[in-house]
Parts: structure tokens; C-alpha cells; sequence
């Protein structure tokens, strides 16, 4: 029986992982459709990597269920490994192969024809850049040239949709944007890709996300309708001393909500606190400020707030 719409692709339904007493992954239900890019946004120990790696066949489902195209990933196990692109944090490339090398033996792996697989190359080779060091070796790549390269071995088969674990993660700014310059291209061709990331930024270049914690998605969302989930106003305060203004707002307890953000301070007003309030507490304790004022939320405010509620607020 399918349970898709037709434009579902990817489906969790009250997912549950366990490892042993610990409760990786709580009660997950979200679903990635046909053509978009969905992200898992959150933090390391969230359980990100567990539900991926039960998308793709490779943990046992606890509770609730996972389907692939309206297929359940329990029952079809095969059906899934060899139609879905699965990129972990840790791609094991051949490293005294060369680049060429290694995209044959995982056409090779995946049993793609020698001819269709050296047509694919060649396309690969096209977004990802890789083509004038087709003959060095994967070693003595860089780590963005690596993560080119997996992605492209694992798109050897020209899977349609694919899972890609925190693939940005310890790369530098100039390759992390050109790893999602080559999904934006990937995406343009039709393919739906599931991707996690650590990074808040990377949010924004999502369709929609899931904000991710403690085995739980928190909510999920366009980006651009997240920041009107946050309730209250939110305000801002740069300084040259965060950690004193902060540590001085929170023992005040005219702050709702109070966080270290970059040089300064975000926070929310507590019941019937007025703006004047908070400037006359920093002149009262002697704490400079360069400027305070409303400000709109961002992804990683609401994030914030969710995580200390580790989810009730939704």
C-alpha cells in the first residue's frame, strides 16, 4: 500500500531510535516532496545522523515508520539502498585512488553500465569542477575537493533523491558555497535532497528546514516563516562587554529572554519592562552599550527559545 501523495518522496511518521535506555530520535514526523532541498538544522547529539541513517536502511527502525516514495523503508530495505544518493559524515574514499578511479568503482559498486558510467562522469565532472584532477589522487585532494568528490561518487548511479550527512562540516567558507552552489544545480535538475547541517547560515539556502534537538524536530518550516513563530519582541544590544551585560540582565529579571549573540546581547522585555529600564540598569551598574533597540528575529533566536523548551513551544 502507498502512503505517498504523489509528491511526497521521503517520509517519517512518529520515527522513533533508540540505543539501548538512550532515546536518540523521539517521535520525528516530517516528509521532504519531490524537487526541494529540506534541511535538518541543529546542533551535534541531536539525533540527525540517526534518522538519516535509518532513511537509508542502514539502522533498525525502533517505532513508528519510514517510507521512500510510499514504499516502507522496513519492508524494502534493497529497494531503498539502491535508489537513494547516501552521503555520511565520513565518505570513505579510496585515497590512493585517483579521482577517476574512485567514480568507476562506485559505478562499478552501484552496476552501472561502462558506458552510461563514463557518460555520467563526464557530467559529473561538469558541476563539480573536478575534471582537471581527474588523475590526482583522493588523498591529495582538499577537504572541499574531497566533498566534491564524494558527492559525486555517490551521484554515479543518478539517483533522484538523496541524504547527505552535515556534508559542509570543517570545509572553508569559499567550498561551502560552492558545495551549495552544486546542490542548487542538483535540485534545478529535478532531484529532492535531504541534507543536515550545523550551520545556521546554511538554513536560508533550504526550501524548508526542521530545527532539530534532543531527538525531536522542534518545528519545520519555509525559513523565511520561521522567524514569525518567535512570540514577543526581540531586541538587541551591542557592547564591548557581553558577557558582563549579560550575566548583569539575567540577575535583573526584567529579561524574558536573554542570549550571548556575537558581541552583543539578544533578548526579550519581562512583563510590564519598559526599553528605559534596561538603559537605566547598564548606566546603574556601569555598562557601556553602543546601541539597543527591536530588531527582527532571526532562525537561530527561535532556535534558542525551542531548544529550552526542548520542543513544548511549537
Amino acid at each position: 500500500m502507498s502512503h505517498s501523495d504523489g509528491m511526497t518522496v521521503l517520509e517519517a511518521r512518529d520515527f522513533v531510535k533508540n540505543y539501548g535506555a538512550v532515546k536518540a530520535v523521539r517521535g520525528v514526523s516530517f516528509s521532504v516532496k519531490k524537487g526541494e532541498i529540506f534541511g535538518l538544522i541543529g546542533p551535534d547529539g541531536g539525533g540527525k545522523t540517526s534518522l538519516m541513517r535509518s532513511f537509508v536502511s542502514l539502522l533498525k527502525i525502533d517505532g513508528g515508520e519510514l517510507y521512500f516514495k510510499g514504499r516502507s523503508v522496513r519492508e524494502n530495505p534493497d529497494f531503498v539502498r539502491q535508489n537513494i544518493g547516501y552521503m555520511p559524515q565520513r565518505f570513505s574514499l579510496y585515497q590512493d585512488m585517483s579521482v577517476a578511479e574512485n567514480l568507476r568503482f562506485f559505478a562499478d559498486l552501484f552496476n552501472v553500465d561502462r558506458v552510461v558510467a563514463e557518460n555520467r562522469i563526464e557530467e559529473l565532472y561538469g558541476f563539480s569542477g573536478l575534471k582537471p584532477f581527474s588523475k590526482r589522487k583522493a588523498g591529495a585532494l582538499s577537504g572541499g575537493m574531497k566533498q566534491k568528490l564524494a558527492l559525486s561518487c555517490m551521484l554515479v548511479h543518478s539517483p533522484d533523491v538523496v541524504i547527505l550527512d552535515e556534508p559542509t562540516f570543517g570545509v572553508d567558507p569559499v567550498s561551502r558555497s560552492e558545495f551549495w552552489q552544486i546542490l542548487s544545480k542538483l535540485k534545478e535538475e529535478g532531484t529532492s535532497i535531504l541534507v543536515s547541517t550545523a550551520y545556521m547560515d546554511e538554513a536560508d539556502l533550504c526550501d524548508r528546514v526542521g530545527l532539530m534537538f534532543n531527538g525531536r524536530i522542534l518545528v519545520h518550516d519555509r525559513p523565511s516563516a520561521l522567524p514569525g513563530r518567535y512570540p514577543g519582541k526581540l531586541y538587541s544590544l551591542c557592547t564591548d562587554d557581553p558577557h558582563l551585560v549579560h550575566d548583569a540582565l539575567e540577575e535583573s529579571g526584567l529579561c524574558g529572554e536573554c542570549n550571548l549573540f556575537g558581541e552583543g546581547v539578544h533578548l526579550t522585555l519581562s512583563e510590564g519592562v519598559v526599553e528605559s529600564q534596561i538603559r537605566e540598569l547598564l548606566e546603574l551598574k556601569s555598562l557601556g552599550f553602543e546601541s539597543f533597540g527591536a530588531i527582527d528575529c532571526g532562525i537561530e533566536d527561535l532556535f534558542l527559545l525551542l531548544m529550552k523548551g526542548d520542543g513544548d513551544e511549537r
